[in-house]
């Protein structure tokens, strides 16, 4: 029963990831085909993904609130979860604040770190997928650092991506430039995100081997 209940855990970590992953991929397909026009069913195809998040999130605190032995410290497992959750989240709120501002058209540079926020999170799922294994993997070290230099990446396309926000800016509206540096730091924070799950893994193996 405890290993059954293990593989629930583990299971759980590598679901959340998985969505994670799909709705990165989903948000790189609606920026490279963005149509203002379908930004509500848009919005609420990705609120899925979010609420997929939320109830992989909710199976985990009732199974480790029904459970009296646990893999890893319980606190760490509630963490982990919640710092999944985030990155979904996180996901999500880059389509919502595209839509708040009312952007019609998106740069190269969204794209871009689209597609490297695809990379972040399949890294991390990768990562999550070798976590189970902890005690005597060779592998995670590596994924963990993996995780933290896609990050570094988009650390780096955020400075080029903000800083051509003034630099650029045709003299028109500067709104323009408020909205577009806001959809820049909430890609950032996708990243971001991924490498808390990152920190958060290398914590636990720390603390447990």
């Amino acid at each position: 029963m405890a290993n059954k209940k293990n593989d629930f855990y583990w299971n759980n970590y590598i679901s959340a990831a998985d969505t994670a992953c799909l709705a990165a991929d989903y948000l790189l397909e609606c920026l490279r085909e963005f149509d203002t026009e379908k930004m509500n069913e848009i919005l609420l195809k990705m609120h899925e993904f979010e609420h997929k998040g939320d109830s992989l999130r909710h199976e985990m605190t009732e199974m480790l609130a029904k459970s009296f032995v646990t893999p890893i410290d319980r606190e760490d497992m509630v963490e982990l979860c919640q710092r999944l959750d985030h990155v979904i989240d996180c996901i999500e709120e880059v389509l919502q604040v595209i839509y708040i501002n009312n952007v019609e058209i998106i740069t190269d540079k969204a794209i871009n770190f689209a597609e490297k926020i695809c990379i972040c999170t399949a890294k991390m799922k990768a990562m999550l997928t070798e976590l189970p294994h902890f005690r005597k993997s060779e592998q995670l070290h590596q994924l963990i650092i993996d995780v933290n230099a896609a990050e570094e990446e988009c650390d780096a396309l955020y400075l080029q991506a903000a800083y051509s926000c003034r630099k650029n800016w045709d003299g028109k509206n500067p709104l323009d430039v408020i909205a577009w540096r806001e959809i820049y730091s909430m890609l950032e924070e996708c990243a971001d995100a991924c490498e808390d799950v990152a920190d958060t893994v290398e914590a636990v193996v720390m603390k447990n081997t």
